[in-house]
């Protein structure tokens, strides 16, 4: 008797509940909605904020049918959604008006966007649909290339200043030290100077490789930096870059952006449902800075504040809870001189701080100004579209000399970890340039999804018929495992929350194709064992165990090309790769589980049975 398990079966019914519970969301469309993103880099979104927006909206007498708090990481998004555009256009002008009561310094960005119309029952159980890429919503590409020169150029020019302190420190004689193209030369009288020099720089300079040339009777010392260092220079540039459009592109909307690395210099930002190129162009092409630099606590500068005026050589900042901070307009250190910033905690207190770790210049100038300011506070302010904003100002407890910098005070791990990522992304590294640029309409993508769509059906359709001609009742069990295969396979897209592509969808078309070959195989297996003389019964249970080793032979060696195209592949390649390799892994199960599940329960509880329905089992002559 053919039987499964009742576990089996109960895992076959679970695997289709959930395939149905998260296929479902793709098929309600797309609501209008609005999104609220912060604009200022120290201001955070928060649930707090989600309650004001309500509380806005409702004093106004603004439908809406959901509203919803994402936090992705330390970046925090609201999202808001309408039943009509009228009510998104009323509520975007309504909230700009509310958060932002300085339109030239604006607090918040207030984007329209586009949300799923999925019930709030199937979104609390984590039922979402598929992102839909660029070629199937329209949007905007660039192809950012990114100006290694000038990184590199930038560093040399660090590295030159370094060489003129050390050189200054050690009271070594120098002529000049002058930077020439890809290289450091520095002059010297005498031999003995041009020694000194070189023993210095070998003990507090790593990046630089020297050589020694005389020239008219001068010494002389070039430098270049090594091959390892340019390589990380440059890995270094491209991830802070990449970090940096991924703060800020948030402020457009974009549900599902692709920002990835192509090749060692180029980035590409794709944004589906953008169509204000001029706004994307200002965002991802903005600079920003930052500065270290000394508070001034003292009582004067204190009275002055209260008063509503600014002594002459300070500067006035907010912090992140929008209190005025008085700074010395002298610039200690820059960005450029900040290797890096990471979140932690203090070993003996366990409190949440910030680690930053200076590179040499910064380091000497840090144990300088700490060891002449303990304390005294030190502002960290960040620039963005020429406005400051105070990041952290902590007070100074003792001298820092060796460049690695722990900020520590009222904070919480989290906000250790959201001021981190605004010093290590808050700038580019490198300069970047557009060299590609294309806009897609978002009618091109509807037209993109009908055809992607209604080839993938009318493909369903004629195997479905196929099948069902060629091997009646079964037939009808491989056209219902077919479309189990789909379920599946379109909810572990929505689980995931993959970005379907057009790529995507043909090889949703031709998982269709493979996974049906399976059956075939099955079917015919189970003929051939009627043919041999098995019962039904018998012919049953040989033709799915012995077909199912071809089945896995087949769809591995799929398996492994999918695999390869996922590690090496990006764009539109990867899309294609993930939907295969997810297709075949559902085709497997649903091919050989559950249609067996079907053929179980239809057949085998017969003790008598004499006939399968699976179309005309030619015998062979007995005579010939």
């Amino acid at each position: 008797m053919n039987r499964y398990p009742l576990w089996k079966y109960l895992m076959v019914l679970v695997a289709l509940v959930i395939g149905i519970i998260y296929t479902i969301p793709n098929f309600f469309g797309e609501s209008p909605a609005v999104q609220v993103s912060s604009a200022n880099v120290t201001l955070k979104v928060d649930q707090q904020l989600l309650s004001r927006v309500d509380s806005i909206l409702k004093q106004n007498n603004i439908p809406y049918t959901g509203s919803y708090f994402q936090q992705n990481g330390p970046v925090g998004t609201i999202r808001i959604r309408f039943d009509s555009t009228d009510n998104q256009l009323k509520a975007k002008d309504i909230l700009e008006r509310s958060l932002n009561t300085n339109t030239q310094e604006p607090d918040y960005t207030v984007a329209l966007n586009l949300l799923s119309g999925s019930p709030d029952w199937l979104t609390s159980l984590g039922a979402n649909p598929m992102y839909l890429g660029l070629d199937l919503r329209g949007g905007v590409h660039f192809l950012l290339q990114v100006d290694m020169k000038g990184a590199l150029e930038s560093r040399y020019d660090t590295l030159t200043t370094d060489i003129r302190s050390i050189l200054r420190d050690q009271k070594i004689e120098v002529e000049s030290v002058n930077k020439a193209g890809a290289s450091i030369v520095s002059t010297f009288a005498s031999e003995n100077d041009r020694n000194k020099a070189i023993g210095a720089f070998r003990s507090r300079i790593n990046e630089l490789t020297f050589t020694e040339s005389v020239d008219n009777g001068k010494f002389i010392l070039t430098g270049q930096i090594s091959p390892s260092e340019i390589t990380r220079v440059e890995q270094t540039a491209l991830k802070q870059n990449i970090l940096t459009l991924h703060n800020r592109i948030n402020e457009l909307g974009v549900a599902e952006p692709v920002i990835q690395q192509q090749g060692n210099d180029r980035i590409v930002v794709q944004l589906p449902g953008i169509q204000d190129v001029a706004k994307a162009k200002e965002i991802l092409g903005r600079t920003a800075t930052l500065q270290l630099r000394m508070v001034d606590d003292s009582p004067a500068a204190l009275s002055a504040l209260a008063s509503g005026t600014v002594p002459f050589g300070l500067e006035s900042f907010k912090d992140s809870d929008g209190r005025p901070i008085l700074v010395r307009r002298q610039v200690l250190l820059t960005g450029e001189n900040l290797e890096n910033a990471q979140a932690g905690r203090n070993q003996q207190t366990q409190e949440p701080t910030v680690n930053l770790t200076l590179d040499n210049k910064g380091a000497r100038i840090f144990r300088d100004t700490t060891r002449d300011n303990i304390g005294k506070r030190l502002a960290i302010i960040l620039f963005e579209n020429n406005r400051g904003q105070v990041v952290t100002a902590p007070v100074i407890r003792s001298e820092i000399p060796n460049g690695q910098v722990e900020i520590s005070g009222s904070m919480t791990a989290q906000q250790a970890a959201d001021v981190s990522l605004l010093l290590r992304a808050g700038s580019l590294a490198a300069p970047m340039s557009i060299i590609e640029e294309r806009t897609i309409g978002p009618s091109l993508g509807a037209e993109n999804i009908k055809k992607g769509f209604d080839s993938t059906l009318y493909g369903f359709i004629m195997i479905a018929v196929f099948m069902i001609i060629y091997y009646h009742l079964f037939g009808i069990f491989s056209t219902l495992g077919l479309i189990f295969n789909v379920l599946l396979l379109l909810a572990l897209l929505s689980m995931l929350q993959a970005t379907l592509t057009l790529p995507g969808i043909a090889a949703l078309a031709l998982t269709l194709g493979m996974a049906i070959d399976a059956n075939v195989l099955i079917n015919e297996r189970i003929r051939e064992e009627l043919r041999g003389g098995a019962s039904p019964q018998q012919a049953i249970n040989i033709g799915f165990d012995k077909a199912w080793g071809t089945i896995l032979d087949s769809n591995l060696t799929s398996l492994i090309v999918g695999l390869a195209l996922l590690a090496f592949g990006s764009g539109p390649i990867r899309g294609f790769a993930v939907v295969h390799t997810l297709g075949i892994l559902t085709s497997m199960f649903s091919s050989v589980v559950g249609v067996r599940a079907l053929v179980n329960l239809w057949y085998g509880s017969r003790k008598k049975l004499k006939t399968l329905a699976i179309g005309t089992v030619w015998k062979p002559n007995a005579e010939k």
